[in-house]
């Protein structure tokens, strides 16, 4: 088994439990599923890519949380934090699988063209879309060395 595969699995089922209107204090899914997972002592690099997945320090400065995200770490472009944004941005919220500008495409038509989601969607495109390929960059690599 890969080093990081078991919390890179945790991240993946977890990262949108901040969804769960139990816990939506913020109404900010990434911090409030990172404090949540707090709460209950869940191993702090999971909580912090919950906090950070899928560049959600640009939605929490758009959305003047920049502050109370800032209480979780950002561990930067790692091999795990990648993947974790692949994982995000390249699955439909089925669960179906997906591309990365399809993904994109769809949150900017399900949200419409004058929400906040819409505005940081595009935004942080570059962003997810360079952790993707970055991502399918590796798998290939690993892949090819098979």
């Amino acid at each position: 088994m890969a080093p990081d595969s078991e919390l890179l699995e945790a991240a993946a089922v977890l990262h949108d439990v901040g969804y769960a209107p139990d816990l939506a204090t913020s109404g900010f899914h990434p911090l409030d599923g990172a404090r949540f997972l707090q709460m209950v002592d869940a191993p702090k690099r999971l909580v912090d890519l919950i906090a950070h997945h899928s560049y959600a320090l640009l939605e929490a400065r758009m959305r003047g949380l920049e502050h109370d995200l800032a209480a979780f770490d950002d561990e930067g472009p790692s091999v795990v934090r990648d993947a974790l944004w692949y994982c995000d941005i390249t699955t439909t919220p089925d669960g179906d699988a997906t591309t990365g500008p399809q993904r994109i495409a769809e949150i900017k038509e399900r949200y419409g063209p004058d929400s906040l989601v819409t505005q940081f969607i595009t935004e942080a495109s570059p962003e997810l879309l360079a952790a993707v390929n970055r991502t399918e960059n590796r798998l290939r690599a690993a892949i090819a060395s098979a």
